[in-house]
């Protein structure tokens, strides 16, 4: 199987493979001395519980625990406002690499969002949750449905341990509101949606590797059945003419421009 990736010197080559699949690869993005700094910081922060945090028992997803009470009700799902944390998230979400991707992809200055995603993702052995199918927009309110998600692979992802899963090119599709539960999942009894879930596509990463998703892409993943934490960093971008509702989740916290350096004076 052969995914898209971002090669030197193609970005027109990958515009259209994005805007034809709805999502890229780019390999080694991060090197490994960043990624272990982040996991570290990571690691620190879910073994000390640092707060702000959801649980897998507050989303109550299949194969998660259903109540904090419970064995395993405590494990947590996601370290939340990565940005406020700690300066190294900040510095990757708004370094030139991932600048230079934005800005191509969206065709104008780019925005990162503090409002959505903005945290590490922390898919655990034993009591890690299923994600139906989903499109992300569902949960955001901006003038249109054109934002794009980051997602660093801070360690291996494998199909074993909860990697994402794609269906490429349903960011392009209209879906009727009975192709959706109440939930807004993608209903998987339906003949039509049973076809489209068919055509999904693993997102198997390596540490550094960083996928690159629309916001109307639909994408899950399974459990975590191995016995180590998976580590993902995930931000969500907008350009900076697509703004948030007011008074919606989206406008909670105001984004942060991703704005290339200023040039020196010359001497």
């Amino acid at each position: 199987m052969v995914l898209p990736t971002i090669e030197d010197n193609a970005g027109d080559i990958n515009h259209s493979a994005f805007q034809r699949d709805g999502y890229l690869i780019i390999r080694s993005a991060a090197d490994s001395e960043r990624c272990e700094q982040l996991r570290s910081i990571a690691e620190h922060h879910l073994l000390h519980q640092l707060a702000p945090l959801e649980f897998e028992s507050s989303v109550g997803y299949p194969g998660g625990p259903q109540a904090s009470s419970i064995e395993g009700g405590d494990t947590v799902r996601r370290l939340l406002h990565a940005v406020a944390r700690h300066p190294i998230f900040l510095d990757w979400a708004t370094s030139t690499v991932v600048r230079e991707l934005m800005t191509t992809l969206l065709g104008e200055d780019a925005m990162l969002s503090q409002s959505h995603h903005n945290c590490v993702m922390t898919k655990q052995p034993g009591y890690s949750s299923v994600t139906l199918w989903h499109q992300d927009n569902r949960y955001w309110h901006f003038d249109r449905e054109h934002l794009i998600s980051s997602w660093l692979a801070l360690g291996e992802e494998r199909i074993n341990n909860g990697c994402l899963r794609v269906i490429p090119g349903s960011h392009t599709h209209e879906f009727s509101s009975g192709r959706l539960d109440a939930d807004l999942f993608l209903r998987t009894d339906l003949p039509e949606n049973k076809g489209l879930i068919k055509q999904a596509r693993p997102i198997e990463l390596n540490e550094g590797d960083l996928l690159l998703f629309h916001s109307r892409l639909f994408h899950a993943a399974s459990r975590n059945r191995t016995d180590r934490v998976k580590y993902s960093l995930a931000f969500t971008y907008h350009g900076v003419s697509n703004v948030p509702i007011e008074r919606t989740r989206s406008a909670r916290f105001p984004s942060i421009a991703l704005a290339p350096p200023p040039i020196s004076a010359s001497t």
